[in-house]
């Protein structure tokens, strides 16, 4: 459901020409932490394993284990989505072999690095979109490296395929599953209470934080993508991404996090909602984190690429788990990891 507010930010937001530079506000880049949904929870394994010397923790909505597609989308819709006995979710066995032969040749940082971060994962019990099993391996997979205090693994019953925010008054009934993917549960204790998926995954990856503000009363930013993308390669990314700087945080060290829609949720899609609804900003606007909102876009087609057209087949704008950019699409020389990661380099330059 649209709001009229979003609506016209987001008609103002994306002009046709391009929008401003994203600002260096000297940021505190040493531990970034990355959460997303769906395809978006998928990109923040990938981001996470592929970085994982310096990021210190990743949150996860219905995403499944490092590499499942194993470069298919046939994969992807069976095997890392709704997997079978014919079409089984990748053990953990299968998972490290794909991390260790990345390794191995330099794409990805060492897997040591996953140590002593922390890891928050959410699986709903009416998710019938990404099932149960592929969260489940998801968690056998980084129990690999991570501690039993470090993983929490939240089963929220009755929760469908959707990002759990307690601030959009809008949000669709909790067992939904439709765009724009923003839903509001209860949790059973206290009875009434809201579950608020992004409180507690910033609060198990940075806390104890402080309460979230009665209003985000930061900056919103629109910027301009397409310095951190080539053009020729970075298909599936949209010219315009999203920033929300916290009062205070231009020059101040603030840290950094990453939150990845998922498909069907990009600006170009919905609007500005996922960004102000999801439920980061009140968070960060209190505990002095800028909330980093990159963005794809839908293609579906031949497209031109450099001086030859190519056929690119992602019409939901999910982030690339499956590699419809490229063939390092999970490593940290895929086009859109490369591209996240030059926008947190941005913000960590000193502020002028």
């Amino acid at each position: 459901m649209f709001r009229l507010r979003h609506l016209l930010l987001f008609a103002f937001a994306t002009p046709a020409w391009a929008a401003d530079p994203l600002p260096a506000v000297g940021a505190d880049v040493s531990q970034i932490t990355v959460s997303g949904i769906s395809s978006g929870g998928y990109m923040s394994v990938q981001f996470h394993v592929a970085h994982s010397s310096r990021v210190s923790g990743a949150g996860i909505v219905a995403g499944g284990p490092y590499e499942c597609a194993q470069g298919s989308a046939s994969r992807a819709l069976s095997n890392c989505m709704a997997p079978d006995g014919n079409d089984p979710v990748p053990d953990t066995a299968t998972s490290l072999g794909r991390v260790n032969e990345d390794a191995a040749a330099g794409r990805i940082d060492a897997p040591t690095g996953l140590s002593g971060d922390r890891v928050w994962l959410l699986s709903g019990g009416a998710d019938r979109t990404v099932e149960r099993p592929v969260v489940d391996a998801l968690a056998a997979f980084y129990r690999t490296w991570i501690s039993a205090d470090a993983l929490a693994y939240v089963k929220l019953p009755g929760a469908g395929h959707a990002m759990i925010s307690a601030d959009d008054p809008q949000a669709n009934a909790c067992n939904t599953s439709e765009p724009p993917f923003i839903n509001r549960c209860e949790t059973a204790e206290p009875p009434g209470t809201l579950f608020d998926a992004p409180g507690q995954l910033l609060n198990h990856l940075l806390g104890p934080l402080q309460a979230k503000a009665a209003e985000a009363r930061g900056e919103l930013i629109s910027f301009d993508q397409t310095p951190f993308t080539d053009a020729a390669d970075a298909l599936g990314m949209s010219q315009t991404g999203y920033a929300y700087v916290p009062t205070g945080c231009r020059g101040q060290q603030c840290k950094v996090h990453v939150a990845f829609h998922g498909c069907r949720q990009s600006a170009d899609q919905i609007g500005t909602t996922y960004v102000t609804e999801a439920g980061y900003n009140r968070w960060a606007e209190s505990n002095r984190i800028i909330v980093l909102y990159p963005q794809t876009t839908p293609r579906y087609g031949w497209t031109w690429s450099g001086w030859w057209p190519r056929w690119v087949f992602n019409p939901k704008a999910c982030w690339d788990w499956w590699g419809y950019e490229d063939a390092d699409y999970a490593t940290a020389k895929g086009v859109q990891i490369k591209a996240v990661m030059g926008m947190i380099e941005q913000l960590g330059q000193p502020a002028p």
